[in-house]
């Protein structure tokens, strides 16, 4: 009678953020504790509405739902309920709300039988621990050395490895060297968007990566219509630009001209009327260093008569 009295506020609950919140993330909360889960509420509080629940209840408030208002598309949805996870229903700006989301971490020890969520490595160097705990590193086969009481490890080890699974002395090492390895908290996997369900990778998409894949298609579109043949919006101006050379160079050969080639045919025929307009623009640009070169040369002329004045003196 209790799970049927909570039943009914939590289906109402769900179809209202569905009903005015056409945005939710779905997220995976695996090993984020209650407290962790309070510190992104607060954070959220005003941006976005986080709802958990048992998945059956979702499912069958998601199915219900879909009967009565198909036009929200939550057979998608349904589909992507699965494991630990739940809803951010978002009121803003949905890229500000997955960045507080995914930053609330919190470091943790590793735990045998979990999938280590990243590579672990031990440096080289003193681990801390007197020589009774040799027997981890030999089961565990990394070379160790006693120096001055303690254990050194003499190579750089790989403990764990991302997307496998913790082993139990992996763990016991870990906790003696107290490392807190792994940091969980919640994370992104799904985004729910007007009835349309994709992956949160979609939302690293940005606005230069989107017109730099539009430039590069439409470079092979142009390319491709120049090799067939067939003229597009894309490859016209190339096709424009490539028949203008031609008949430039056609016509640079015959009495015919168009105004688009005439300082062509113009330089074709007196190359040096061009050579003498850039050397009439140089002393121009250079008006400075001529009068101060004309200068100097006066004094040059000085210093000999007085350097002979003196010889014959």
């Amino acid at each position: 009678m209790v799970v049927k009295a909570k039943k009914a506020p939590y289906f109402a609950k769900l179809v209202e953020l569905l009903e005015t919140c056409p945005k939710c993330l779905i997220v995976s909360v695996d090993f984020v504790g209650s407290k962790q889960m309070q510190e992104i509420r607060i954070a959220l509080r005003g941006k976005a509405t986080i709802l958990m629940g048992k998945n059956t209840m979702i499912r069958t408030c998601l199915r219900n739902h879909a009967q009565v208002n198909p036009s929200l598309g939550l057979d998608e949805l349904v589909l992507a309920v699965g494991g630990n996870t739940g809803f951010v229903f978002c009121h803003g700006d949905m890229d500000e709300i997955r960045k507080i989301c995914e930053e609330n971490t919190v470091a943790k020890a590793a735990k045998a039988g979990v999938l280590a969520p990243a590579d672990v490595e031990l440096p080289i160097g003193p681990t801390g621990l007197d020589p009774s705990s040799t027997n981890f590193f030999q089961i565990l086969n990394i070379p160790t050395k006693i120096v001055k009481g303690t254990i050194e490890l003499t190579s750089n080890v790989k403990v764990c490895i991302s997307g496998t699974k913790v082993s139990a002395s992996q763990a016991v090492l870990l906790q003696k060297m107290g490392i807190k390895p792994f940091s969980f908290g919640m994370k992104v996997t799904k985004v729910f968007d007007n009835g349309s369900v994709f992956d949160a990778a979609v939302l690293d998409i940005t606005d230069e990566v989107v017109v730099g894949k539009f430039l590069g298609a439409m470079q092979t579109m142009a390319a491709l219509s120049r090799e067939v043949g067939i003229p597009t919006e894309a490859s016209l101006p190339h096709m424009v630009g490539g028949a203008v050379k031609n008949m430039a160079a056609l016509c640079a050969e015959i009495d015919f001209t168009f105004p688009e080639i005439q300082k062509l045919k113009d330089f074709l025929a007196d190359p040096s009327a061009f050579a003498s307009a850039v050397v009439a623009d140089a002393p121009a640009a250079g008006g400075g260093a001529a009068p101060a070169a004309a200068a100097a040369a006066p004094v040059e002329e000085e210093e000999e008569e007085d350097m002979d004045f003196d010889l014959f003196g």
